[in-house]
Parts: structure tokens; sequence; C-alpha cells
């Protein structure tokens, strides 16, 4: 299995290399050279797995031979023991052909754990065996920086920095960053916002001095293991509601589009998906390219749903590669051009293969709120402001496929919104009881990169 670069420049690396590398050196993201599939037996045969079974049988043709059956299982099944449900993904009803998908029993309560956990192991048994050290760098909304620390904290191959923007993430997120106590890891609050933690890990990226010089080595969204590992749970959900034997739809409240990509990931992998909608908050870009083929940032307003307060979605080039036929020099000019001028143009024929393939809606603050206190007075559901945003806009997509929305934070993360909307203030479960009596570490930095770079260089030097 071969991974190539969707700006068509960068050499083609194995699954391993991939992993390791991140970000590709001509600016890319990796993505496998074919889609392996699966036929209708190959998912009917699914049925009654454990979740662990299915992500060995989903991700084994995308690994190639970066590890035998045996230490590939072993990846899988340490990586989700830390989950507090034994179905790790399990569906919830909420009405009539709509159902909840609750990716919040990983350690730090988001979908972010999924593929975190997975990525913590890859990472460990792969520089184990080449007796290397890396250096992550991260930059997070909210969800992510924590699910990276908690599954790289302690690791004695890795250093681990995490960006994330200052005074714009919900206190039980950033206490998740800044009280783990282990000196391998270091919570750091950028004086701006997401795009701009997001803006500086790509720079470090490219400098490519910097990074040959410290190894850095990236664990959001643009490496491909975690929109791999996030493939899985629409097999084991579709699979549970009688796929292949049916069609299934998703609606997925995303900022970055890596979760919805891994929909799509799936579904190019024979999985029959009908629908995959995009929820977007008031940051609501992916929605308004979709609707107007104009890719044009806005700047980000903060928002009750912090993890979607995004206005450059680094996957969304991922879905460009192949709208525009795997065209790497048209996504490197399209990316230039956002780069320079804050915008681009989706030519007509690459926006009707996104259309064909995507819906979308737009969820308003008031809106977020109502469907909290709706649903919890309904179903006695408590929605996060994301998952929310995600079961508000699949309402105007329901039909007769029964509809997924995924359920991406544990409320407890978000309390102050769900208790304003519904009157309750949802408690942390009780291994996370004493988060807000440890101590914090962290660093306020600039929004410059040389004094990120020089910070990185002297905390990996002691």
């Amino acid at each position: 299995m071969k991974y190539i670069s969707t700006r068509g420049t960068a050499p083609e690396l194995s699954f391993e290399d991939a992993m390791l590398t991140g970000l590709a050196r001509d600016g890319g993201l990796y993505v496998p050279a074919e889609i392996p599939t699966m036929s209708q037996a190959d998912i009917a045969a699914l049925a009654g797995c454990s979740y662990e079974e299915i992500a060995f049988r989903v991700m084994r043709p995308f690994v190639g031979d970066t590890f035998t059956d045996s230490e590939f299982a072993e990846i899988i099944a340490k990586a989700y023991a830390g989950f507090s449900h034994d179905a790790r993904a399990p569906l919830v009803q909420l009405g009539p052909n709509h159902f909840l998908l609750e990716l919040f029993h990983g350690p730090t309560l988001a979908f972010k754990d999924f593929a975190m956990q997975l990525i913590g192991q890859l990472f460990q048994a792969a520089l184990a065996r080449r007796g290397e050290r890396v250096t992550i760098v991260g930059a997070t909304s909210g969800d992510t920086g924590s699910a990276a620390i908690e599954a790289f904290r302690g690791l004695d191959a890795v250093d681990v920095f995490i960006l994330f923007p200052d005074g714009r993430v919900s206190d039980v997120q950033r206490r998740q960053m800044t009280t783990p106590s282990e000196s391998n890891v270091h919570a750091l609050a950028l004086d701006g916002d997401f795009d701009d933690c997001q803006g500086k890990l790509k720079d470090m990226f490219n400098d490519l001095t910097f990074r040959d010089e410290v190894r850095l080595a990236g664990v959001n969204s643009i490496n491909w293991a975690r929109v791999l590992a996030q493939v899985v749970y629409y097999f084991s959900s579709a699979v549970s509601l009688g796929a292949p034997h049916r069609k299934v739809s998703f609606t997925v409240p995303t900022g970055n589009f890596g979760d919805i990509f891994a929909g799509y990931i799936a579904k190019k992998m024979g999985l029959p998906i009908d629908k995959l909608v995009i929820a977007t908050n008031q940051n609501d870009i992916l929605h308004r390219t979709l609707e107007t083929g104009a890719y044009t940032t806005q700047g980000v307003t903060p928002s009750i749903s912090p993890s979607m307060d995004i206005q450059v979605s680094s996957n969304f080039e991922r879905a460009l590669f192949d709208a525009y036929g795997r065209d790497g020099a048209a996504v490197a000019q399209l990316m230039d051009e956002l780069k320079s001028g804050g915008s681009f143009n989706v030519s007509q024929g690459a926006l009707q293969g996104l259309r064909d393939l995507f819906a979308s809606g737009r969820v308003s603050e008031e809106q977020t709120y109502d469907t909290i206190k709706d649903y919890y007075a309904r179903t006695g559901e408590i929605l996060c402001p994301h998952s929310a945003i995600g079961v508000k806009v699949a309402e105007s997509h329901q039909g007769v496929t029964p509809m997924i929305t995924l359920a991406t934070a544990h409320p407890a993360k978000f309390p102050d919104a769900v208790e304003k909307a519904t009157g309750q203030r949802p408690a942390l479960p009780p291994r996370m009881g004493d988060l807000f009596a440890k101590e914090e570490r962290v660093t306020k930095v600039p929004n410059d990169l040389g004094a990120l770079e020089t910070l990185i260089r002297e905390r990996i030097a002691k």
C-alpha cells in the first residue's frame, strides 16, 4: 500500500512513513494511492463482531506490511482497552429512523480518542522498532490536544507540544491539556484562534530545516492514520442497522472535515452510504462553499461549539484532490490562492462532484441551545453543542434511510452551554472528578513562528 500527496510532487511513502511524516514535504496531505474495497459478503460478515475485530478487518488493507496481523491486532486491543463502554461506539435511538452514535466513551470524552489512542500505539510500536525519537506538534480547537496528550504522555520516544487558542476552548478541554504532569507533554496557549494554531503548525512542517532538526511528526487530522481510524465506526454503526443489506446516512458535525472525510472513505470502500451531511456552526465555510463554490475565509467567530470554530478546513484538501481527478497541480494552485488571498473558487465540475457526495447545513447559536433543550425535554438525552448541531441539521435530511448523527463529545466537556439550555449541569465521569483540583502547566506563546520554534528546541534539548 503506497501513499501519495494531494499536491503531487512529494515522494510516495509506505503506511508507516506516511504516518510518521504527517504532512507531505510539498505541503500536501497523504492519501492512499488506491482505496481498498470490501465486498457485500465482507461487510455482512462484520455483523456480531467486536469493535476491535471490525477495526482490524477495515484497516488491515491500508497498513500493508508495516505490521504483522498479530502485531496489528495487539495494537488495536491496547488502543481501545481504556474505553468505558464495551461497544466502544454505541448507538442510541433519538426518534423514528434517527440514531445517535456516541463517540465520547474514550479517555478524554471525545471522538478524537478513537484515532489518537490508536496512533499512540502505532507510533510507539514503529518508533521502538526503529530506535528513533520524534517531536510531535499538534494544533487543537479543543479535543485533539487533550486526546493527543492522553495518548502520548509518558512515552519515552516522543515529545508532544500542543498549540491551542488562548481563551477559546472550554475549561474542561483546557484542563485536560494542562493538568498532565508528565515531562514530555507541553500545553502551549497561543495568542490567536485555531486557524492561527493550525497555520503555525503547517509553517513548522514547511520549514524543512527545523522539521528535520527536531524530527517533526504530526498527529492532527492531516495525518492519514487519524482519518483511517475514524473510518471504522462508520462500518460498525452501519452494520448494526442492517448494512450492507440496506443503506444508511450520516450527519457529521465538523470543522476540519476529517471526520466526514472518513465517511467518504467508508463509502469508497463499499459501505452503502446514502447521504453524507456536513453540519456546521456559524463558522460555516464548508456549507457556504457547497452552496456557492467559493471557499472564502471570513474570520472565526467564537461560539459555544469551539471545536468547530475553524475557517481553514485542512482535510477539505483531500476531498478536492478526488474532486479534481487527483490532479495534484490543480490542488496546489488552489492552496496557493488560499494562502495568498484567503479564498479560491471550485471549478464547476469539481463542485458538482462534491455536491453529489455531500449535503450540508448551518446552525446558529440560538438553534443550538434550542436543540439541546428540546431533545433533553423529549428524550432525556443530553447533547453537547457540537452533537446538537449535527442533530439539528440531520432533521432536514431524514428520509426512509436510517440517519446516524455522530455525537462527537460528552456534554460534560461543555457544561456552561448545556446548563444554560437545560438547567442541568452535566457531571464529569467519576474517574475525572478531580480535574479541577489539579495544578495546571501551561505556557503562553505569541503568534510567531520563530518564537515557537525556539521554545520547542529548548524544551526537547533538556
